[in-house]
């Protein structure tokens, strides 16, 4: 079963920093990922998802390639290029995988304008050493589905920067 982790930065910079770093962890086998989505709300209150894949982008360039083959079974291997790439934009468009993107977007509403947060679809982690890893990353914990210990242990890995830092 796969936890969900929602922080807030005061900066998409540092969502962005952290979400690398996390993504970073998972390169060394210490996390899991199912999504990591960096969610950017601007100054007129509007909701941006900066998704880790670009489906439309995905989905353009694999409708283009079994584009290509077809078209090349019916001599017209342009025609298939342009209607593949075309029909898989469009799938890819409206596909969604990962976190669902209503609930972010709603989730997000609660952050301050100007503001960002990441959402972490989190399958399985070495808990003591990620949090090591994310010890100071500064992030106000807004909801999670960890229970009530690893919760704690998270919130106090996110904002021990925030108590050493005036001493720093």
């Amino acid at each position: 079963m796969s936890d969900l982790v929602f922080i807030a930065f005061p900066t998409e910079q540092k969502a962005e920093e952290v979400r690398q770093k996390v993504l970073s962890l998972q390169r060394e086998y210490l996390i899991e990922l199912g999504d990591a989505v960096v969610v950017v709300k601007n100054d007129k209150g509007e909701v941006k998802l900066n998704q880790m894949i670009n489906l439309t982008t995905a989905g353009a360039a694999s409708g283009a390639l079994w584009g290509t083959l077809i078209g090349f079974i019916f001599l017209a291997p342009l025609v298939g290029t342009a209607i593949g790439a075309a029909s898989g934009a469009l799938s890819g468009k409206f596909s969604d995988i990962g976190i669902n993107d209503q609930f972010m977007k709603d989730a997000a509403s609660a952050l301050q304008p100007g503001t960002a947060g990441l959402f972490l679809l989190i399958r399985k982690m070495t808990t003591d050493k990620v949090l090591a890893d994310l010890r100071g990353s500064g992030g106000t914990l807004i909801k999670t589905s960890f229970d009530e210990t690893k919760e704690a242990e998270l919130r106090e890995a996110l904002s021990a920067v925030t108590a050493a830092g005036p001493a720093a």
